[in-house]
């Protein structure tokens, strides 16, 4: 039986599919809805202005809160609540550690345009191949 899932979060629509998913999937399941912040760097687009902010984690955790404003609500058309968690570093590296407390990760197929998926890697990819738990791809 399925208790405890994670759903890694962007502001992609297939994200958000993600999420239906797993609220319709794995009803009374514990899921937490995670969103990584990648380390500020000048290759990492938005994070890379957390880095001139005073506390560059709560900069981080207040961008999200939009993104969990979303989730939290998507929730709530099925009656569910989700817990949300802001992560720091490489997003795939980030979700598969998180991962090991979880029973089954479900993600979007990808997210970004081209050119991201071309510099950064295809995160959904690397997740499947490291992934210590099953992995639900939705598109």
């Amino acid at each position: 039986m399925i208790e405890r899932v994670l759903v890694p979060m962007d502001e992609s629509e297939t994200a958000e599919r993600a999420l239906r998913h797993a609220l319709e999937a794995h009803p009374g399941a514990e899921i937490t809805v995670l969103h990584v912040v990648g380390e500020p760097s000048g290759m990492m687009g938005a994070a890379a202005g957390l880095a001139l902010e005073d506390d560059a984690e709560q900069a981080g955790e207040e961008a999200a809160d939009d993104l969990f404003s979303r989730a939290e609500k998507i929730a709530a058309e099925y009656d569910a609540t989700v817990e949300t968690e802001v992560g720091w570093g490489s997003p795939a590296k980030e979700i598969v550690r998180l991962a090991e407390g979880v029973d089954v990760l479900v993600i979007g197929a990808h997210t970004g345009g081209v050119a991201q998926r071309l510099f950064v890697g295809n995160v959904a990819k690397s997740i499947v191949q490291n992934s210590p738990v099953p992995v639900t791809v939705v598109h």
